[in-house]
């Protein structure tokens, strides 16, 4: 197999089955399959796809795989990932759409050299705009900083202040970066048997970041490829007043990410600093949800 391409759904029946549909209505040039996995949705979304897929699945293009909880969105991919024989590994949320030859052209591209680990394409927004997470450097205690500050959109064009995102890249380019989001990660199954798994201690946020920087570390490349695009309908699995343990798991993750690849690296005063303010900030959104 070319290509394990892995979705997770939560209670998302419609994007789900818009998602797997971008990519079953094209004709694609490599052997590929789907994984969906179901992380305990409970609202019937699961038998839907089931039945709705049930010819994709007789044929073995589609394979289901029930979670009994959820223990998030890492432990849902590992579970697929544990089960793919494939070159290639394509993580796609359940709120994206996969667009043209996209998938033929990361393979492609990825064939060029074999020390590229994992590839990201470009991510855009329903109103055509770029989802600036879809590229970014990695949140050292400077780039958090310029983030949380707002220097970062103040000087978006400033090398310095605007490495978050990586604004002052022109995102018509393909070049290497330090991470790509989980929305969209293709991942050399080499790659995967040198790193490791996806981290489950992250529960839905900053599991992609961590895999990232563990990639980087195995000196495998990580690729923005700007010639293949994806639209993300981002944030489908949740109301517009964010859920509470979504905001505290999103804060949590920054903490857990910041005691496992920075914390030996830096003195007690920042380590205390960088608490402060991740919590903060927590605090502060919970305070502003209350009022939407």
């Amino acid at each position: 197999m070319d290509l394990s391409i892995i979705v997770v759904n939560y209670r998302t029946y419609n994007l789900t089955k818009q998602t797997i549909e971008s990519v079953l209505k094209r004709d694609h040039p490599f052997s590929y399959e789907i994984f969906l996995v179901d992380s305990a949705s409970g609202d019937g979304s699961l038998e839907r796809l089931e039945e709705y897929f049930s010819k994709e699945t007789e044929q073995g293009l589609i394979r289901f795989i029930s979670s009994k909880e959820n223990r998030g969105f890492a432990h849902a991919n590992n579970q697929a990932l544990k089960e793919t024989d494939s070159k290639y590994v394509l993580l796609l949320n359940s709120d994206t759409v996969v667009v043209d030859d996209c998938l033929e052209r990361c393979i492609e591209y990825m064939e060029k050299d074999e020390r590229i680990g994992a590839l990201g394409c470009k991510v855009l927004l329903p109103d055509g705009k770029l989802d600036k997470a879809c590229r970014r450097s990695f949140p050292t205690v400077g780039v958090s900083f310029y983030r949380m500050t707002g220097l970062s959109k103040l000087f978006p064009k400033s090398k310095r202040f605007g490495r978050y995102n990586l604004t002052y890249l022109d995102e018509n380019e393909t070049y290497e970066v330090d991470c790509i989001m989980g929305a969209f990660m293709m991942v050399r199954s080499n790659t995967i048997e040198d790193v490791g798994l996806l981290d489950e201690t992250f529960f839905m946020y900053g599991e992609d970041i961590d895999w990232c920087y563990r990639i980087r570390a195995g000196n495998w490349k990580i690729i923005y490829y700007s010639d293949a695009q994806i639209i993300h309908y981002k944030g489908g699995s949740l109301n517009k007043k964010e859920k509470p343990k979504m905001i505290y798991e999103f804060y949590r993750a920054m903490h857990l990410f910041y005691n496992k690849h920075y914390k030996n690296n830096y003195p007690k005063t920042v380590t205390a600093i960088t608490y402060l303010g991740i919590w903060s900030m927590y605090c502060l959104k919970r305070f502003i949800n209350f009022f939407r």
